[in-house]
């Protein structure tokens, strides 16, 4: 069963930054343009353009 959308936690940017910093820590400075980092940023950057 799927989840409804008012279910659903939007990324934020904060929560993005968050994650891409954990990253960094782990990986010596280094974030993949390719890992969950760079999605979450992604789909920050989206969620503050539609709103």
């Amino acid at each position: 069963m799927s989840k409804s959308k008012s279910n659903q936690t939007h990324m934020t940017t904060k929560a993005a930054a968050r994650i891409q910093s954990s990253e960094a820590k782990t990986s010596g400075g280094q974030v993949s343009s390719k890992g969950f980092a760079a999605r979450a940023a992604r789909a920050a950057a989206n969620n503050n353009k539609n709103g």
